[in-house]
């Protein structure tokens, strides 16, 4: 189908999704009797699973279980708002609020998870960009011997081709891409899916500023940076549609854009429970309980074939912490009887987080547009909404939250790397990093040789002159300016515990940002580099005047460290790898196959698995799990 049909089936669809389908049910009246398949969330990954499954085995039946609805699902910048900010029929979202980080001067990470079908791919900043080859790389590396023997492969090698087969790339148009300078390699995509990426139609007029600074500090422009190399400055395609501008996602392109399909149901406004063994994990596929969250009616799904778990990172530890699977410890605590001691469930929680650095101008910011003209200029304003509404979509709000980022490794970050790289493999060696895990899984044997492996893996691939530890998302440098510092390859980890009083509520997040030490090096080594922008030719030209961390607090290390404290975001909503594809002696919940060790018939398919966070926004990565998983069937 070519985008013009692409696009008519999207709009008939789209309008199509605000009515209950067929597919769609709301109570247990409605569901057969049994079911091949049953999936826990209607997700980006799981979505993706059960595309694949109805589509390729017809004769199996297949439930998706979902707490959220079918709800339209606006980009993050679409008419009539502001530039970024919430649209009003934006589709409902998770908020967490961790607890407090004592490291981090007692800041808590706010956290947002899409709560509808579709998930975090409906209310995401719809960046989407992958990893480099060495993220993907360092989970075979943490795997070690035991899955390098494994058929299934998660190295760049072994995912690289679900990446290409899991979106639809479609170029700009010549005069587009020779406006904005936009570069790409075909070959880094190929697939025909219907969740589609693009480059926009626009840029904001300072958009150059910042583009041309990043040269002048020594990075370089790359083609492409979803082909595994991923070192520079990066064009990243958005998750919109190429004609009508409009947010892709999985909610469209595994669900409503694939039907009919007979052996497709998705249950919607129910919360899965836990997942019932009735006789030893051995004795699976395991029922699944759920409740209607209109009435709270309890149920049983009887199973035939397989659960597959995938609920996000969040949610996927509660539901297996409420079936008796998860630390022990925690678990009697809880008063839940265990039934498969696995203390990886709910452990080794990353994030990206980091502080920014900030600017004004002290010369006049002559650009039109910028940002603040869609508020101040009505006329621009309305001229834009009748763009997006032109056949293809065109001007500003085809930008989604922008689609530029440099990405640089520790190496070209600070010339004091291998002291740090040194230090992180010293505490592996010695045993002194188990000090900095949470304390109620420090003292576990499996645990502790899981994040031993992981160090090791992370100094390797922050010594990497190739291997990104630093992201700089940018759309505009409009006043105040402002560069953030993602630590995209976090040594601290933290925990998701139920909420022992109500262990239906949202779980109890203990992010311990900061927890680890060596996290605060590397954060003071971004931010003094970052502040060489500031003194760039093309920063100079425009009068840029530090805000912070200013040159003073820069200077000493225990200014810079109090600065960090104080302004950084601990949760840039990458929350990730609370189930971890690890062998189970190291501390891992799933294998290569993503099953479950020790479960019988049931999996987890979604950014719980991964063992290290990548250097990368999740979206792009959530897909590829779920296109790889399925094909194992």
């Amino acid at each position: 189908m070519g985008p013009l049909g692409a696009f008519i089936s999207l709009a008939a669809l789209a309008s199509a999704a605000s009515v209950p389908h067929s597919n769609v049910k709301r109570q247990v009246s409605q569901l057969r009797d049994k079911y091949d398949f049953v999936i826990v969330g209607g997700g980006t990954s799981g979505l993706t699973v059960a595309d694949r499954i109805t589509a390729a085995l017809p004769s199996k039946s297949v439930l998706v279980i979902e707490y959220g609805d079918v709800q339209f699902a606006p980009g993050v910048f679409d008419p009539p708002t502001n530039w970024i900010t919430p649209a009003e029929n934006s589709p409902p979202t998770w908020s967490f609020v961790s607890l407090p980080n004592p490291d981090m001067g007692n800041l808590t990470a706010f956290v947002q998870a899409g709560q509808v079908v579709g998930g975090s791919s409906a209310v995401n900043g719809m960046f989407f960009d992958r990893g480099s080859r060495f993220d993907y790389d360092s989970w075979a590396e943490v795997g070690g011997k035991e899955f390098a023997k494994s058929k299934i492969q998660w190295d760049w090698r072994g995912i690289f081709p679900y990446f290409k087969k899991s979106v639809t790339f479609t170029k700009p148009s010549p005069a587009i891409a020779q406006r904005y300078g936009y570069t790409w390699d075909l070959s880094a995509y190929g697939g025909s899916t219907p969740i589609y990426s693009t480059f926009a139609s626009f840029q904001w007029a300072d958009h150059p500023v910042l583009w041309q600074a990043w040269k002048e500090i020594g990075i370089s422009p790359a083609k492409e940076c979803a082909g595994g190399d991923k070192e520079g400055i990066c064009w990243v395609p958005a998750s919109q549609h190429p004609i009508t501008g409009k947010r892709s996602h999985a909610g469209l392109g595994h669900y409503a854009d694939v039907l009919p399909r007979a052996n497709y149901d998705l249950l919607v406004k129910h919360q899965v429970v836990r997942v019932v063994y009735r006789k030893g994990p051995k004795s699976g596929p395991p029922l699944v309980e759920a409740r209607s969250l209109v009435d709270g009616h309890l149920f049983n799904v009887t199973v035939k074939g397989e659960v597959i778990i995938s609920a996000g990172a969040l949610h996927t530890p509660t539901v297996l912490q409420r079936s008796g699977i998860g630390p022990a410890s925690f678990l009697n605590s809880a008063g839940i009887p265990v039934v498969l001691d696995l203390p990886g469930v709910g452990s080794n929680l990353q994030d990206h987080s980091g502080p920014p650095v900030t600017w004004n101008y002290s010369k006049p910011y002559d650009f039109f547009p910028v940002p603040s003209t869609m508020v101040s200029n009505a006329t621009f304003k309305a001229e834009a909404i009748a763009a997006f509404s032109q056949t293809p979509a065109a001007g500003p709000y085809t930008l989604a939250g922008g689609n530029s980022a440099i990405y640089v490794s520790l190496p070209h970050v600070t010339s004091s790397y291998r002291t740090i790289v040194d230090k992180i493999r010293r505490m592996a060696h010695d045993g002194s990093a188990t000090s900095y895990l949470p304390p109620d899984v420090r003292a576990n044997p499996a645990i502790a040789a899981g994040y031993k492996d992981q160090l090791l893996a992370l100094a390797n691939l922050l010594a990497n002159p190739s291997s990104p530890s630093l992201e700089t998302p940018w759309a505009t440098s409009e006043a105040p300016g402002t560069a953030w510092s993602f630590l995209l390859h976090p040594l601290s980890r933290g925990t998701v515990r139920l909420d022992l009083a109500d262990p239906l509520a949202q779980p109890i997040l203990d992010y311990r940002a900061g927890s680890n030490p060596v996290d605060m090096d590397i954060h003071r080594a971004q931010v003094r580099y970052l502040r060489r922008l500031l003194d760039t030719p093309t920063m100079r030209q425009r009068g840029a005047t530090e805000i912070g961390p200013g040159a003073a607090v820069a200077a000493d290390d225990a200014a810079l460290a109090a600065y960090v404290k104080q302004q950084s975001f601990l949760s840039f909503m990458h929350p990730c790898c609370t189930a971890a594809m690890m062998p189970r002696a190291k501390g891992g919940v799933v294998g290569p196959d993503l099953r479950v060790h020790g479960a019988e018939g049931l999996r987890v398919v979604d950014m719980s698995v991964m063992p290290l966070v990548p250097a990368t926004h999740l979206s792009a990565t959530a897909y590829a799990v779920g296109e790889k998983d399925w094909k194992k069937r």
